[in-house]
């Protein structure tokens, strides 16, 4: 991800796959990504180097064995090291809840014995509840721009008053705790399997013909309502949506899809448009990615999800 010879700033911010950042956030703001594997028919891949989420959705269509793997120790080792290496003095490590993989216990055995202080923080959330507290972390401690004046974190002499590892991690903490994600799904198998949810949740809304909307609380999944059909789920979706940010007087909002790309610019604009009056204006433009192929693993097709968090 970085070119030899680059330096980044005193404290260096390190996230996982999971995360599903859109294309170019992690360069923009020197943010580590470490790769979890994804593994289809006994073959291991890591998700964003030689598998992506479209790979992964072939192989679920074709009814291929799927599995997911969290990262060892030593790979958060080695992504500690480089950091030391482009110039950190200290590291801030947001992860995926730990009630859904072992990734950040993986990042806390690392810190153990990492040469520099490494601040550990699970996001208790994924996707882009983790990804807006990685970029949190990383906006407060980025070194400031060369050029240009009374830019936040420099002193009026121009020294640069930017905060410790700390303050980033808790940072992150702060916008991870105020992120809210609802998303929806073709078919709860796929997490019934994982035993990410219930079987009898699973069954029901099988049985019954029903969509449910889900949410992560306190780091687990939950059902959050049942709805008729996909249309009438997605407008809920949106809905709780706008009630949401307004609630907030304003928040930073992302998009996920799995291989609906034109449907997920759907939901952003219609978010966008929504939000477009004084009341409780989007922070920036709706974010639009796809989600991770670790996430699609275990959701399975037809993912569609919001993610909400303050600014």
């Amino acid at each position: 991800m970085f070119r030899s010879g680059d330096r980044g700033p005193r404290v260096a911010v390190v996230t996982d796959s999971t995360a599903s950042l859109p294309a170019g956030l992690a360069e923009r703001w020197g943010i580590e990504v470490v790769p979890l594997e994804v593994v289809v028919d006994g073959e291991r891949h890591h998700e964003g180097l030689d598998l992506t989420s479209a790979d992964l959705l072939t192989a679920l269509t074709a009814g291929r064995k799927v599995t997911t793997s969290q990262p060892s120790p030593a790979v958060f080792a080695r992504a500690y090291a480089h950091a030391v290496e482009r110039g950190a003095r200290e590291i801030v490590s947001v992860h995926l809840s730990g009630e859904l993989s072992g990734t950040v216990r993986a990042a806390e055995l690392a810190a153990l014995a990492a040469p520099v202080p490494v601040h550990v923080v699970d996001s208790r959330t994924v996707a882009m509840g983790l990804g807006l507290a990685a970029i949190a972390a990383a906006e407060l401690v980025a070194p400031p721009p060369r050029t240009g004046h009374g830019l936040p974190g420099r002193s009026p002499a121009g020294r640069s008053l930017a905060p410790g590892g700390a303050l980033a991690a808790e940072r992150a903490r702060q916008v991870a705790a105020s992120s809210s994600t609802l998303f929806l799904l073709d078919s709860l198998d796929q997490l019934r399997r994982g035993g990410r949810i219930g079987s009898g949740a699973a069954t029901m809304g099988t049985l019954l013909g029903l969509r449910p909307l889900l949410t992560l609380r306190s780091g687990r999944i939950e059902v959050v309502e049942k709805v008729r059909t996909r249309r009438a789920a997605r407008e809920r979706l949106e809905a709780l949506t706008v009630k949401d940010v307004r609630a907030r007087g304003g928040a930073q909002i992302a998009v996920h899809h799995l291989g609906q790309p034109e449907l997920a610019a759907q939901v952003a604009a219609a978010l966008e448009s929504a939000l477009c009056d004084g009341d409780a204006r989007v922070v920036g433009r709706v974010a639009v990615s796809e989600i991770s192929a670790v996430i699609a693993a275990h959701a399975g097709p037809g993912l569609l999800a919001v993610v909400v968090a303050d600014r």
